[in-house]
């Protein structure tokens, strides 16, 4: 099937309903489903002028808003594929990801088009538009995409058909390209409707853009905030805050910082959602009890998952037993919950870094952790990507088991006797010396709960065990000694920093590798 089918469903089952709403005051701007299939329609008439066919790759830098998903719809009717960089990664990155695959056209707003004057991988792109109300030398303009004639038919595609093409972050090496299918778009939204429990009628402040897609397959209507949310944990609240009274949204989605954040402006701002689903970073003890005290009416949901396959797990804190707190605190790991139904998950044994399999079921079952052993998790399901573009980085992350695809998603965790994901931390940061193996998650969660630790890092510098702490403003980090007499890990050298480095795109996982180089001018 055509995934644009979905949006079309809501387009003839609730056209006058808010599909996308943006903007506050004079500046609120109101979309239908009726208006979003509209505009859609007409933007694939103008793809088609372009001789813009099923399989050319368009790209898409347009940040969170109307457009984006009108473009988005349009290209899934018309069979192209929308190509969506990371924005928060820079310049270099979206040059990488164009060498991966270069776009025959890009759309976005005058920023972007700054872009094809500084980065060579965009000189070859022949055909642009710019979102923008007034003109940009040699881009077309959005607003006049509304004259064309409308393309209603949707292209001919199938479950393999390639729809979204998104990238890694390329940190550790060039960017991976993950793509998405038609079918595998379909099969995400039924896993995230499901686990979320979406339903039509409801209205969702969305900052995750796969979340929003989700939103318009399903009938929600979606409110996207009036903010640049390309840094979460440095956003200005008050407009946010502003939406959030005006517009009543009865759920949310978005990094734990971001909500963090507007608690630090309102300690407020969650009450008025009924559902408050967190992702993209692992949830500590701390915070997900911040986020119940904040709002003890709302579900609070914690969401596991990567880019690779979202979601994977879920737990809300009203199924977080009292022995489970303790345990998360006590250094016992991260509880995530059961693993969606959609989902096969297993642990292995680590072996992150050397390729493994391909496995008969037999000899995969044998290899597979008991209750209780940590390693390695894997997933395989209709909603897991099966490869990347090219094969480029499936050696390192992805298995055969009887022809079957699984996913390795570097991350370590264990399941408990009820079948409960918990999560240890990533393969990379595992911790090997003559004191044994640990992972640095249940040592970090008990850290934070002492008084004058906001987040801390435990890694092994130069052969040391250090624990890396972040006070937060105002506040005293503990003695050394205090520390050691917490943690049951061994800890050589405490260093308290006034901000550990963290991922660019949600800012809330600790970014080891960077951290790693600020020790090394620290300790130097």
């Amino acid at each position: 099937m055509n995934v644009a089918q979905l949006l079309q469903r809501q387009a003839d089952e609730r056209p006058d309903a808010p599909a996308l709403i943006e903007g506050r005051g004079d500046d609120r701007r109101v979309c239908t489903f009726a208006e979003l299939d509209d505009r859609a329609a007409r933007a694939a008439g103008w793809m088609a002028e372009q001789e813009l066919d099923s399989g050319d790759t368009v790209l898409l830098l347009q940040p969170m808003s109307i457009e984006l998903y009108v473009a988005v719809a349009a290209l899934l009717r018309r069979g192209l594929v929308a190509m969506v960089p990371d924005a928060s990664a820079g310049r270099e990155h979206i040059a990488a990801c164009c060498r991966r695959r270069t776009p025959d056209a890009m759309i976005g707003p005058p920023k972007a088009h700054l872009l094809r004057l500084l980065v060579p991988e965009l000189w070859r792109v022949p055909t642009a538009v710019s979102t923008s109300r007034w003109p940009v030398p040699g881009a077309t303009r959005w607003a006049t995409l509304k004259d064309r004639e409308p393309q209603n038919s949707l292209a001919d595609t199938n479950d393999e058909t390639p729809a979204l093409l998104t990238f890694t972050s390329g940190s550790t090496g060039p960017p991976k390209a993950a793509v998405r299918t038609h079918g595998h778009l379909h099969a995400q939204y039924e896993a995230l409707r499901d686990a979320l429990s979406l339903a039509p009628g409801q209205v969702d402040l969305a900052t995750l853009p796969i979340f929003a897609l989700a939103n318009l397959a399903e009938g929600l209507s979606t409110v996207l905030p009036d903010v640049n949310l390309r840094r979460p944990a440095a956003v200005d609240p008050k407009p946010v805050l502003s939406q959030i009274r005006d517009e009543r949204p009865t759920r949310t989605g978005g990094s734990p910082a971001f909500y963090e954040r507007l608690l630090d402006a309102d300690a407020d701002a969650l009450t008025t959602f009924d559902c408050v689903a967190t992702g993209g970073a692992p949830l500590f003890p701390d915070t997900l009890q911040r986020f119940r005290d904040a709002a003890p009416e709302t579900t609070i949901l914690a969401v596991y998952g990567s880019t690779e396959a979202e979601p994977i797990a879920h737990v809300a804190t009203d199924e977080i037993r009292a022995a489970d707190w303790t345990a998360m605190r006590e250094g016992a790991g991260l509880l995530a919950g059961p693993p969606v139904d959609d989902v096969e998950l297993r642990i292995l044994p680590d072996r992150w870094g050397t390729p493994i399999g391909p496995f008969s079921e037999e000899e995969f079952d044998a290899r597979c952790c008991s209750v209780g052993t940590p390693g390695e998790i894997v997933v395989a399901g209709p909603h897991v990507l099966p490869g990347y573009l090219e094969g480029v980085g499936d050696e390192e992350t992805k298995f055969a088991v009887d022809g079957t695809r699984w996913h390795r998603t570097g991350d370590a965790g264990r399941l408990d006797d009820e079948g409960r994901l918990w999560l240890l931390g990533r393969c990379h940061a595992r911790i090997d010396d003559d004191r044994g193996t640990i992972y640095p998650f249940p040592v970090e969660s008990a850290a934070r709960t002492l008084s004058g630790v906001r987040f801390a890092a435990y890694v092994v510098h130069r052969g040391d065990r250090v624990i890396v702490v972040e006070p937060g403003e105002g506040r005293s980090p503990p003695s050394l000694q205090r520390i050691r007499d917490h943690l049951s890990s061994p800890v050589d050298e405490q260093i308290v920093m006034d901000s550990i480095p963290v991922d660019r795109r949600h800012n809330a996982k600790i970014d080891y590798p960077a951290l790693t180089a600020a020790l090394d001018r620290r300790r130097s």
